[in-house]
């Protein structure tokens, strides 16, 4: 299986010390900021999607810095991204193969902090089994065919738009180490990496830029 060409990644996107900064501003959060899920725990910054409308909020100054460098690539269009939702995995957590759905624009960017992640992208057919969370679509194991993983490094900027972003259900395995093997297809694009190469996870912060495309009491921003 081949994954579709919408999925561009781009090794060092920022620098050692941008991603110091940025690490240390996640962790100087107010307490309350963060969400424990099941396997992860979260920050939402900018307001909480919902089908309804999002209320928007300001996001803080070291985000908006990091929303303008990925604006500049033009992967919004016109849009002014609204929303960053910041998702910490610790060695051994991961997220089930999910969809975005359609409270985002269907662009989504992504960027790495302090470890990498094998982020894996499936097919799925719909049916009956399949459930919501938090707005997110899943789909059961046998539902679902993998098609290709990715290598996110740290440091690194994913963009994932149109049928890939619509299409297929993307995941992380529950793993304290990955082993790169067939399956990841930007093993040309990773510095340092040999397929065959056993990976250990370290704490991963990713910071997911995007689009809420409906407000409650504003129209989405643009350029």
């Amino acid at each position: 299986f081949q994954l579709p060409d919408t999925a561009y990644y781009i090794p060092n996107f920022i620098t050692e010390q941008e991603e110091q900064y940025l690490f240390e501003k996640v962790y100087d959060a107010p307490k309350p900021k963060w969400v424990q899920l099941a396997h992860r725990r979260l920050q939402n910054w900018g307001g909480i999607p919902h089908s309804k409308g999002m209320i928007p909020e300001h996001l803080p100054p070291w985000l908006v810095d990091m929303t303008k460098k990925v604006s500049r690539l033009g992967v919004f269009g016109t849009h002014v991204p609204n929303h960053v939702l910041v998702n910490e995995y610790k060695p051994g957590e991961g997220i089930m193969p999910h969809e975005d759905g359609p409270l985002y624009y269907p662009v989504v960017t992504t960027v790495n902090l302090n470890s990498h992640a094998v982020l894996n992208f499936y097919r799925a057919r719909k049916s009956e089994n399949s459930e919501m969370h938090n707005g997110q679509q899943s789909a059961e194991e046998s539902e679902r065919t993998l098609i290709g993983s990715l290598l996110l490094q740290r440091r690194s900027l994913l963009i994932t738009k149109d049928n890939l972003y619509t299409d297929y259900l993307h995941g992380i395995d529950s793993i304290e180490c990955d082993t790169i093997g067939e399956n990841v297809k930007n093993i040309d694009c990773c510095m340092g990496v040999v397929q065959g190469a056993t990976l250990h996870r370290d704490n991963r912060v990713s910071l997911t830029i995007r689009v809420v495309s409906k407000v409650i009491g504003a129209s989405i921003m643009k350029t």
